[in-house]
């Protein structure tokens, strides 16, 4: 692990080229995704850091509401995008879910199958803008499917994400308009199941992978 000081967050390049994940997801929905909207969060999580820096110098906490929440929001948005980029994969690249992955999923969902059917209808059906999300809790030794509100909301505590799929508007209306549920089908093709099992074992350790 790394100690990261405050406001020195980075945007972590992309695994592969921008047109890597068509025709599933498009180059420049790609491009503005990554280049816009994820540079956007690392932006205000630096921002929002460095302010808290200084109201700890200068016991200035009036503002502490508003900025604790850029905390969480940016924050939280700059790590989904940065697993949501690593767990996909070109089509056909991403391998087959590994045994550990395997196991967990019977073991809590009954089959790979059920676990599918209940990810990709709670991705779907989130509230507006927001994720569904695959995690592996420590505290029950078990994964869970989340839904996640905007990046930060409806979480469990010491959930690890595993697999993300992003349903903000802009991660795939520029491809499939409204059509949200066409979307996440094809995207299940994307997983990176070699980075969901290597997540999976690092989480089964009490570690996750570093996030800069």
């Amino acid at each position: 692990m790394q100690f990261i000081m405050p406001g020195m967050h980075r945007l972590p390049p992309l695994p592969y080229p921008y047109n890597a994940l068509e025709p599933v997801i498009g180059e420049e929905t790609l491009r503005i995704h990554h280049d816009k909207h994820h540079k956007s969060y690392v932006d205000g999580l630096n921002r929002a850091e460095l302010y808290l820096v200084e109201a700890r110098k200068t016991n200035n906490i009036e503002y502490i509401k508003y900025w604790e929440n850029e905390l969480a929001f940016n924050g939280s948005g700059h790590i989904l995008h940065s697993i949501y980029w690593t767990v996909m994969a070109p089509l056909s690249t991403g391998g087959r879910p590994g045994q550990r992955t395997v196991f967990h999923v019977n073991q809590y969902f009954g089959s790979m199958e059920a676990m599918k059917s209940q990810f990709i209808d709670a991705t779907e059906k989130v509230e507006a803008s927001g994720w569904g999300i695959l995690a592996w809790n420590p505290a029950w030794w078990r994964m869970e499917i989340l839904q996640a509100g905007k990046h930060q909301n409806l979480t469990q505590w010491s959930a690890i994400p595993l697999l993300v799929c992003d349903v903000w508007e802009h991660a795939y209306y520029l491809d499939y308009r409204n059509r949200r549920d066409e979307y996440v089908n094809a995207w299940w093709n994307l997983i990176n199941w070699n980075e969901v099992e290597r997540r999976l074992e690092l989480a089964m350790k009490g570690q996750v992978p570093l996030v800069e």
